[in-house]
């Protein structure tokens, strides 16, 4: 049997079983971005708290840079996933845009350490305060969208398992990381493009490995 035979006869018995593209990937993603988002925020009120300094800090442009730029993480996962949840699915658009945002935000924060006057005040843009828990925290706020979000694309129909994983994880991270910059103080671009970006991609590399089996046909 050929490989596109063997890819529509997955695809029809899919929809036959109630996995396949018929559950319309799109509402079920948004599904799981507003459940995973809404346990993300309980979860990061009942445990981390919002920063005491919110209001005057969402007047402020790095607020937002922080917010515009793991939301954009996010948006490429959602948008890797929504095509690779489906048979040959490809995820290119969502990689392009992923990469695309990571490798802006990291040469300004390697712009912005270079800029600074000396070594210590670049090393702090790096640590800030709490380089020690930022990704673990993000990684934690992002978990239950992660389950929520394999569970959902296991019951569509993906053929890369693996890659589908990745970009489960990518998309729950990027809504975690936006969710923890109500807590998070730090606002340097050093500081987020590093520590914020290792929260996304630790998800990213968990749903990978999770997906690989959980996700297989």
């Amino acid at each position: 049997m050929r490989t596109d035979d063997l890819i529509d006869a997955l695809a029809q018995d899919a929809q036959a079983s109630g996995r396949g593209p018929t559950r319309a990937p799109p509402k079920r993603l948004a599904m799981v971005a507003g459940l995973g988002a809404l346990a993300a925020l309980v979860l990061m009120l009942a445990w981390l708290h919002t920063r005491h300094d919110l209001m005057p800090a969402m007047r402020g442009g790095m607020f937002w840079m922080k917010a515009l730029y793991t939301g954009a993480l996010g948006l490429a996962g959602y948008l890797a996933i929504e095509r690779l949840s489906r048979p040959a699915g490809s995820g290119r658009r969502g990689w392009m845009l992923g990469g695309a945002v990571l490798g802006l935000f990291a040469l300004a924060g390697v712009v912005q350490a270079m800029m600074s006057p000396d070594i210590q005040m670049a090393l702090h843009m790096l640590r800030g305060h709490s380089w020690h828990v930022c990704s673990r925290n993000i990684l934690m706020l992002g978990l239950p969208m992660l389950g929520l979000g394999l569970w959902a694309v296991r019951g569509m129909a993906p053929t890369r398992p693996v890659a589908a994983g990745f970009a489960t994880g990518l998309f729950a991270g990027g809504v975690a990381a936006t969710v923890y910059g109500l807590h998070c103080a730090e606002n340097t671009f050093t500081f987020v493009a590093l520590w914020y970006s290792l929260g996304v991609l630790s998800l990213a590399v968990l749903g990978a490995l999770i997906g690989r089996w959980a996700l297989r046909w």
